[in-house]
């Protein structure tokens, strides 16, 4: 590896870290992060926040505070920096009117907006451009973005817990009170509550809602609130659970025709071989671009068997139901095991699901 190149992944390694502090406060735009270097020194640095706010590129720019050193630095960006006006000014313009000789970029943005125009209005600018430091590591800290817009659905992941023996729930009686099955410790559920706030929306199906009760928004941690969504075909759900409660934004997919509410949107969709064609483009439609998939057993698995998930997350919790109901099984090796506390988390990655 040259110098040179080293030096480049140095710093894009640093606009990676960056980038991560703007996780789930972007939507619908996508995490970036942003350094100005000059003569091997950070002079500027900066991150995406929130859409509407300014760019990385100009966050990084506007915290150098001689910026007569810019004529004679370097600038890099995990992203392509934007070429057109939105909600903020387009970041080669910035770059260009500043005078900043050369621009390293980590990845291309391929969504219709940009690829490519930012790399062409800089080089024909006169700035230096090299591009496609750390490639794999930027494209997958985009993973939704890009997958939203070049796939056209959003990035699906799942998540359970289950115990040790190999169940997601114990055996419910008839008479047994509507509440969650708590398998992992607040470790866990703290972490699983960050997880939401990563992505744009979440979701069970029909019988989670109904057994479990869940609220679906973040309480251990703190962050934004994710898109709740549910499915109820034949709209059985009792009206008094919290998913229900139209205190935040939901999405209600059902075979039945009724009215929405402010914060509750029911959508009538069929339930038939065409249904997830429909779901995921109704989804799109919407701008969503991601899904955080927390139940329940058969629409989890189901979705696994139908090969129609991006990522999955299983914690093992340090418990025995004895018998129960059985967890969903990928049948492929975890990319990534993590142990904290008595508990554990298994990652799975599929690069099949198109």
């Amino acid at each position: 590896m040259s110098e040179n190149l080293q030096i480049h992944e140095k710093y894009m390694q640093r606009c990676i870290q960056l980038a991560k502090n703007g996780l789930g406060t972007t939507y619908p735009n996508p995490i970036v992060g942003s350094v100005v270097v000059y003569e091997n020194k950070i002079i500027g640095e900066g991150w995406h926040k929130k859409s509407g706010e300014a760019h990385a590129e100009v966050i990084a720019v506007s915290s150098v505070k001689n910026k007569d050193l810019l004529k004679e630095s370097t600038l890099y960006v995990s992203l392509e920096p934007c070429a057109h006006v939105g909600k903020t000014p387009a970041c080669s313009t910035m770059i260009i009117q500043n005078k900043i000789p050369n621009v390293v970029i980590g990845c291309t943005d391929s969504s219709d907006k940009v690829n490519g125009k930012g790399i062409n209005m800089l080089t024909n600018a006169g700035v230096n451009v090299t591009y496609g430091i750390l490639e794999p590591e930027c494209i997958n800290l985009n993973k939704r973005f890009f997958t939203f817009h070049e796939k056209k659905r959003p990035y699906i992941v799942l998540k359970w817990a289950r115990t040790i023996d190999g169940f997601i729930d114990f055996i419910r009686e008839p008479l047994m009170p509507i509440q969650p099955n708590w398998i992992t410790d607040e470790y866990a559920g703290m972490l699983v509550h960050k997880r939401r706030t990563q992505e744009q929306a979440i979701m069970v199906a029909t019988e989670t809602a109904q057994k479990d009760n869940p609220r679906l928004n973040v309480r251990d941690w703190s962050g934004i609130h994710p898109i709740r969504i549910v499915l109820d075909r034949t709209l059985k759900l009792n009206e008094n659970l919290h998913l229900l409660d139209d205190t935040q934004p939901t999405i209600v997919f059902t075979e039945k025709k009724i009215k929405s509410k402010i914060n509750t949107n029911y959508i009538q969709i069929s339930f038939g071989n065409n249904f997830y064609n429909e779901f995921f483009q109704v989804l799109y439609n919407k701008g969503i671009q991601s899904v955080f998939v927390e139940g329940g057993a058969k629409f989890l698995q189901n979705l696994i068997d139908n090969n129609f998930w991006d990522e999955a997350e299983e914690y093992i919790g340090n418990i025995k139901f004895i018998k129960g109901v059985d967890a969903p099984k990928i049948l492929k090796n975890p990319e990534y095991t993590e142990s904290f506390s008595e508990n554990k988390r298994l990652t799975y990655i599929n690069s099949n699901f198109h």
